[in-house]
């Protein structure tokens, strides 16, 4: 109870945090693109997503509430939906351009990741607001896509030797995990996916957490000073950027949400970025909050189907999940919820830089 009696963290507190910590890395790493590419493209995301919004509430994107979530979203009703067009497609045209000045393998991998989760996230979102229902796709048919497209991924990447099969924890210390590594990757590309779907449940959730991973993957780049992959960290922060520019009407109360067109192609483009750059170890710490999330809902299932297989009548641990939900349940506020996981999110990355540069 005491995380909620903390000063409040709102979205002008959290983008000025994070220009605040972008402007130190910018002498830090003697880089002053890091600071003009992030104000750029959150200038980029605030300004489409403000147009856009009005010709999504035309052509009648509107979100559909889940019939078994909570009873305070039913006012979410008919918010605007997709709205990870105006962060994603931005980012495919910067991927272009990079892809097309400095004829890059790893970046031609990631606009491929990035550009087949936004098709899967925009089928999906398009047939929910097709059918006037809250599925689009089915889960197996979305994960057999993205498997698909993961394994393909890690096949390019392998034969164009932009992975390794080690693990980087500091300069000094690599951990050699053989062929274990490429379920790792599959994990990591299809895990961060989802993991970032489930968190999208909360109004500003997603795209908060988001832009602070994005930040702590720029920096942790940065800090490995490997110069072919500084491109990676400037990427990263453009994408921080993105994220914060459509927070600003993403934030409690909604006007727009950004659907799985959004959330699903957000967490890919982590996942891909970890994967060329062998930024794991930091990763897993940055994204604790899309971790939880997502093994709150494991633990859900799985404790209920055991106890319904044993006493015939299956038992839960939290009220609902994604865990978001319980807390939601148990009372607190949705912008007091969202606030609490923006500021468990940002010490997560503190902790990760902190680890890295200590090791």
């Amino acid at each position: 109870m005491m995380i909620g009696k903390t000063k409040s963290l709102n979205f002008i507190s959290l983008f000025f945090l994070i220009l605040f910590f972008l402007i130190v890395n910018s002498f830090i790493f003697s880089n002053f693109l890091i600071i003009n590419i992030f104000l750029t493209f959150s200038v980029i995301s605030l300004v489409i997503t403000k147009y856009g919004l009005k010709i999504f509430k035309k052509l009648n994107l509107l979100q559909r509430i889940r019939d078994n979530g909570p009873s305070l979203h039913i006012n979410k009703k008919n918010t605007p939906t997709m709205g990870g067009v105006f962060i994603i497609l931005p980012f495919l045209l910067l991927l272009l351009i990079i892809n097309i000045t400095y004829n890059s393998v790893g970046i031609s991998l990631l606009l491929f990741s990035t550009l087949s989760f936004f098709i899967i996230g925009f089928l999906d979102d398009y047939l929910s607001i097709k059918n006037k229902s809250n599925i689009g796709l089915k889960s197996n048919e979305k994960f057999i896509l993205q498997s698909l497209i993961s394994i393909l991924f890690i096949l390019f990447a392998t034969q164009s030797n932009d992975i390794s099969n080690l693990i980087n924890i500091s300069s000094d210390l690599s951990i050699d995990t053989n062929i274990l590594i490429y379920p790792i990757y599959f994990l990591t590309l299809v895990g961060m996916s989802n993991a970032v779907n489930l968190s999208d449940g909360l109004d500003g959730l997603a795209s908060g957490c988001s832009s602070i991973v994005f930040f702590g993957l720029g920096t942790e780049i940065f800090l490995s000073s490997q110069k072919e992959l500084i491109i990676y960290g400037l990427i990263s922060y453009a994408m921080s950027g993105l994220c914060i520019g459509f927070l600003k009407y993403n934030k409690y109360p909604a006007k727009i949400f950004m659907g799985d067109t959004g959330s699903l192609t957000i967490g890919a483009t982590i996942g891909s970025i970890s994967i060329l750059t062998n930024s794991f170890y930091t990763l897993f710490i940055f994204s604790g909050i899309f971790i939880v999330e997502t093994l709150s809902v494991i633990i859900q299932v799985g404790f209920f189907k055991i106890t319904k297989k044993l006493y015939k009548n299956g038992k839960r641990i939290f009220l609902m999940t994604p865990i978001h939900h319980h807390f939601e349940l148990k009372g607190m506020k949705e912008k007091k919820i969202v606030e609490n996981f923006w500021k468990i999110n940002i010490l997560l990355v503190v902790l990760g830089i902190v680890l890295k540069t200590n090791l």
